[in-house]
C-alpha cells in the first residue's frame, strides 16, 4: 500500500482545476472537478501468460501517446519497447452538459487487444473502451449520480446505483452500479472493471480480477503499477478536449484511420511478437475513440454515447421529471 494517508488532504489542495471545492454551499464544480469527483475506482484483470502479454503490461491502462508519439500504427510495438515506468496510468474524460444533467465520459486505453489462443480469436493494435456517467444537476456541487452505460467491445451495458430514480427504458438495466470509498478523497465513487486481453468494460463485479490484477484509484498524481498484481495504483485524468490532445487530433491520419477509428496495422516485422502471430488473425483499424463507439443494435447512432448522451439516456432509461435535450456545453458539436 502506498504511503498516501498523511498527505491525502494536502494532495487535494492547491492543485488547480483538479481541486475539489469543499462544503455543501460551494458553487457547481468545473468540468475537471466534476470528472475527478465521479471518476471510477477501476478493477483491471491482468493475464501474464502468453507471448503477447508482456508480463502483464499489455493489460495496463495508459495514455495514447505512452510511447512518446501520436502514431497509432506503432503502439503494438511500442508496448514492448517502452519500460514499465512509461505506463503511468491516465484516463481520458469529456463532459457534456444540459441545464438538467452532466454527462461524463471516461476512456480507458490499452496499446494492445491481445489473445493467447491460437484458434478462432483475433487481436488488434490499440484498444479503447469506457463508460458514460449521467449525473443529475440537483443544486449540489457535484450533482446526483443516476446511471452508467459501459462499452464492452461492440455492446453497451446500462447500470443504475442503488436509490437511483432512473429505471429501464428501451433497454433493460443490466445491473447495479456499485460504489466504493476512494481513500484519497473519502468520497464514494462508481466501480468499473475490465477483463484481461480484450478489455471489455462493465460495472464491477460483472467483470472482476481473476488472480493477478490492478485496482486503479482516481488521484491528482499517477504512479505506474509496481507489478502486475498491484491493488493500489493512482491514476490521473486527461481532458479529451485539452489543447493538443485527442479531440484536436481527430483528423490526424497518423493517429486515426477514419472518423473515430484509431489507426492500427498488422505489421509482422517484429516476428513472433507481431499482432496476429500465433492467433487466428490481427484486425486493422479496430479500436474506436468515444466519438466512434457504437452498439449497432441500439437506437443511438455511432458516437452518440459521448457526443449526444442526452439522446442515449432518454432511449436507455425511463427518467422522471425533466430531461433537457438542449446542450449548454458540448464541445463535440463545436
Amino acid at each position: 500500500m502506498r504511503k498516501w494517508l498523511s498527505g491525502a488532504v494536502a494532495a487535494l489542495v492547491g492543485v488547480g482545476l483538479a481541486t475539489l471545492p469543499a462544503g455543501p454551499a460551494a458553487a457547481e464544480a468545473s468540468h475537471a472537478q466534476l470528472a475527478l469527483r465521479w471518476a471510477p475506482i477501476h478493477y483491471q484483470d491482468v493475464d501474464q501468460t502468453g507471448g503477447h502479454a508482456l508480463g502483464g503490461r499489455s493489460d495496463y491502462v495508459t495514455r495514447v501517446d505512452f510511447d512518446g508519439n501520436w502514431t497509432g500504427r506503432d503502439n503494438w510495438e511500442g508496448a514492448a519497447r517502452v519500460a514499465a515506468a512509461a505506463y503511468a496510468p491516465s484516463v481520458y474524460y469529456s463532459v457534456v452538459e444540459t441545464s438538467t444533467h452532466w454527462y461524463v465520459t471516461y476512456l480507458f486505453f490499452h496499446p494492445r487487444d491481445w489473445t493467447d489462443h491460437p484458434f478462432f480469436e483475433t487481436e488488434h493494435e490499440n484498444d479503447a473502451e469506457g463508460v458514460l456517467l449521467a449525473v443529475e444537476r440537483d443544486g449540489s456541487t457535484y450533482g446526483a449520480l443516476r446511471a452508467a452505460v459501459t462499452v464492452a467491445h461492440s455492446d453497451f451495458y446500462s447500470y443504475t446505483p442503488a436509490g437511483s430514480t432512473w429505471t429501464s427504458g428501451r433497454e433493460s438495466v443490466d445491473g447495479t452500479l456499485q460504489l466504493q470509498t476512494n481513500p484519497r478523497d473519502g468520497l464514494s465513487h462508481p466501480v468499473t472493471a475490465q477483463e484481461a486481453k480484450g478489455h471489455g468494460l462493465k460495472a464491477f463485479p460483472q467483470y472482476n480480477i481473476q488472480g493477478d490484477g490492478l485496482i486503479y484509484y482516481p488521484a491528482t498524481s499517477a504512479e505506474p503499477p509496481a507489478n502486475a498484481d498491484d491493488r493500489d495504483v493512482p491514476y490521473t485524468l486527461v481532458d479529451i478536449f485539452a489543447s493538443g490532445g485527442l479531440w484536436s487530433r481527430r483528423n490526424d491520419t497518423a493517429l486515426f484511420a477514419g472518423w473515430g477509428s484509431f489507426a492500427g496495422d498488422d505489421d509482422t516485422s517484429t516476428g513472433s511478437d507481431a499482432c496476429g502471430v500465433g492467433t487466428y488473425d490481427c484486425g486493422t483499424d479496430s479500436a474506436n475513440a468515444p466519438w466512434g463507439w457504437d452498439d449497432g443494435n441500439d437506437v443511438p447512432g455511432r458516437g452518440e454515447l459521448a457526443t449526444n448522451p442526452a439522446r442515449l439516456a432518454a432511449e436507455y432509461f425511463t427518467i422522471p421529471g425533466n430531461l433537457s435535450r438542449t446542450y449548454t456545453s458540448n464541445r463535440y458539436a463545436a
